[in-house]
């Protein structure tokens, strides 16, 4: 099964206390990247999950899969700046990567597609 599905969250609009604008805030997205981590692995959707990810809610999922599934490869990718990365680390029965990419990676996939429902 090849491709992508969007998911997607409505956003929370929380004041800021000391300047009083609103910012925007997602919740819930890192739980549904955790579900469909785990089921997809489960299900031998994937042979390799590369998660794109610093947010270390999701190790758990990267743990159980690694340890739960050894026919499924877990990789992370970071992203490299200034010359560091904030690589998300994870324990693991087997060594594992993570793939660092730069804004001229960034460049090279950007996709500039609005995935937004159409009004």
């Amino acid at each position: 099964m090849a491709g992508a599905t969007t998911v997607m969250r409505p956003l929370q609009y929380l004041r800021d206390r000391e300047t009083g604008f609103r910012r925007a805030r997602e919740k819930g997205i890192d739980v549904a990247i955790a579900v469909d981590f785990v089921t997809m692995a489960v299900r031998g959707i994937y042979d390799v999950g590369v998660l794109f990810s610093a947010d270390t809610d999701l190790r758990p999922a990267l743990e159980y899969v690694a340890y739960f599934h050894p026919e499924v490869r877990v990789e992370t990718v970071a992203w490299r700046a200034d010359g560091r990365s904030r690589p998300l680390t994870f324990d693991s029965p087997y060594s594992t990567w993570c793939h660092q990419l730069d804004e001229v990676d960034y460049d090279r996939v950007r996709d500039l597609t609005d995935y937004r429902p159409a009004r």
